[in-house]
């Protein structure tokens, strides 16, 4: 398993951050490679990606979400993923997003595209483009305010 640890900090205040990143299915607009994500509920979401050049697709579930703080998430079929985006108020006018992603490299592109750094640059660029895209004012408004507990929190 591999690990990607990014984060970027975005001149936005810290709840219209927060609101932009659970526009799930907005994603496509900053992620690279991502050509589309269905919200099928609260929780549940299916993905369509391009990976080391091949299409791939799999189903995902959030695990926990706070607003405000953070969403965490695991595939539940198709390529193997998990991780979690925390969000820290700076001050009223600016927040750092981070992302711990943990996934399973396949293949031999994928493998070697890991062992070359790929898919790090590949989400420290998505977060930039996230970035990009708040403080140029292309956000969309309301996110979804809603929280999931982890299991042994309910």
């Amino acid at each position: 398993m591999s690990t990607i640890e990014q984060s970027v900090e975005v001149k936005a205040p810290l709840s219209a951050v927060y609101n932009q990143w659970t526009l799930f299915e907005e994603f496509p607009k900053f992620m690279e490679g991502v050509e589309e994500i269905k919200q099928q509920d609260d929780t549940h979401m299916h993905w369509v990606a391009e990976i080391g050049g091949s299409r791939h697709e799999w189903d995902a579930e959030i695990t926990e979400q706070k607003p405000d703080e953070r969403v965490a998430w695991r595939n539940t079929d198709g390529k193997d993923n998990a991780g979690v985006v925390t969000f820290h108020r700076l001050d009223d006018a600016n927040t750092r997003v981070m992302v711990q992603l943990d996934f399973v490299p396949e293949g031999i592109k994928e493998k070697l595209g890991d062992a070359l750094g790929a898919p790090d640059r590949r989400v420290k660029g998505d977060l930039q483009r996230f970035k990009e895209l708040l403080e140029s004012g292309g956000s969309s408004g309301e996110g979804w305010r809603g929280e999931v507990k982890r299991p042994d929190e309910v």
